[in-house]
């Protein structure tokens, strides 16, 4: 049986992406283990709930404020270091390393420790352990991007965000056997950077056990929905409100779902009050586990994906809550980033996209479903068909598994 360590500077919970593909690596029969590391608490709760279905080995590595307190602190503290180092010395190998993510370098020795046939890394943390592990045992390593790094978080080319994202990627990138990307546009972009590096896209699609059949009973109100593991401010969320505030005689509500701290939520909530939204309008929502927000999700009619395009990587990505809707039967409204926009025009059927920060446009297409029911319905429905019949990870695991087959030759 070969033996396959997927390796992440984050939990299984927050890369679902991971998740899946380990879990169709065990099913495929395949000896799997996941190595990671804490992030977050939320996180480890939803962890301990998930991976208790699992047929694959999970090993957190370096600790968390609870569990090897002191190798935790340690490894922030490192990490720190590298920082600092950075700015006095400039970015290069070692320094790097720290800087890049909290204990790089207590994933490169467990990944060492651990002799397998291939190593697939999910983030830049996880980047050089798998290389260093490959090259230990001569194996082969892939790479999963769902984000393109270098700007990811800027496109200040100057920026130390940009430049050590780079510096990983320039060292690394030529190394692995394989390397796959979560949007078309994701894949172009290291395309061009890196011509011999032929990306494969693998979409943020879900298995067909998560969709999601609608409830045919007619509703007074129509309800939109917007998630992310964490809501802040500038994310698209006011546009919404203030396109509710300009539709005064439609019944909409706006549910968001998401972690959020009470001067966030304070900042919401008179937002809505001065755009003249009633306090049934807005409701906000805990984070829950990820395999129940399927569930959750169909109890609504639109899933707002509102990225902003901050950033190079924010205009081409294709997040795993456009996919979630489509999964979960909404109709679709999304913000014309790049990505995003040649998705709708692509598949039309599924719902409507707007120009970025146009609350006005917005609020035409949220009008034109609320005073359409019959149009309503049938986007949603076309909404699921999609994801039944094409976008599903049933289908989209055959191009990673194939890949992977290739890769190790069996």
């Amino acid at each position: 049986m070969k033996k396959i360590v997927l390796v992440t500077s984050g939990q299984p919970s927050l890369n679902p992406r991971l998740v899946k593909e380990a879990d169709a690596l065990s099913t495929e029969g395949f000896d799997v283990i996941v190595l990671y590391q804490y992030w977050n608490e939320w996180g480890t709760l939803a962890d301990a709930e998930l991976l208790q279905s699992k047929t694959w080995k999970a090993i957190c590595v370096s600790g968390s404020p609870n569990k090897q307190i002191i190798r935790y602190f340690i490894s922030r503290y490192l990490h720190r270091i590298g920082q600092l180092l950075i700015r006095y010395f400039g970015i290069r190998n070692g320094i790097a390393e720290l800087a890049i993510k909290r204990n790089v370098f207590g994933l490169v020795k467990k990944a060492k420790s651990i002799k397998a046939d291939l190593y697939i890394g999910h983030n830049l943390g996880a980047l050089p352990a798998i290389v260093a592990a490959s090259k230990k045992y001569g194996s082969k390593c892939g790479f999963d991007a769902e984000d393109f790094h270098r700007q990811e978080q800027t496109d200040d080319i100057k920026s130390e965000a940009f430049q050590l994202a780079k510096f990983i990627e320039d060292t690394y990138l030529l190394q692995i056997s394989y390397f796959s990307a979560a949007s078309p546009l994701i894949a172009q972009v290291y395309q061009n950077l890196y011509p011999n590096l032929r990306p494969i896209v693998i979409n943020n699609v879900f298995p067909s056990r998560f969709l999601q059949k609608q409830n045919s009973s007619p509703k007074k109100s129509m309800r939109l929905f917007w998630f992310s593991q964490t809501v802040g401010k500038k994310r698209g969320l006011e546009d919404v409100i203030l396109a509710i505030g300009k539709l005064q005689n439609a019944n909409i509500s706006f549910t968001i779902l998401g972690k959020i701290d009470d001067h966030t939520k304070n900042y919401f909530l008179k937002f809505a009050n001065q755009a003249s939204l009633s306090v049934n309008q807005l409701e906000f929502v805990e984070p829950i586990s990820p395999d129940e927000i399927f569930h959750f999700a169909k109890n609504f009619d639109i899933g707002l994906a509102l990225e902003t395009g901050f950033c190079k990587n924010n205009n081409i990505a294709l997040s795993n809550k456009l996919f979630t809707y489509l999964t979960s039967g909404l109709a679709v409204i999304a913000s014309e980033t790049d990505a995003q926009k040649a998705f709708i025009a692509k598949n039309t059927s599924v719902g409507f996209s707007y120009p970025i920060g146009d609350s006005n446009a917005l609020a035409n297409l949220i009008l034109e479903f609320e005073i359409n029911r019959d149009l309503l319905a049938q986007t949603k429905q076309n909404a699921l068909s999609l994801a039944a019949t094409q976008l599903n990870w049933e289908l989209e695991s055959i191009t990673f598994l194939d890949t992977v087959k290739s890769v190790l030759k069996v």
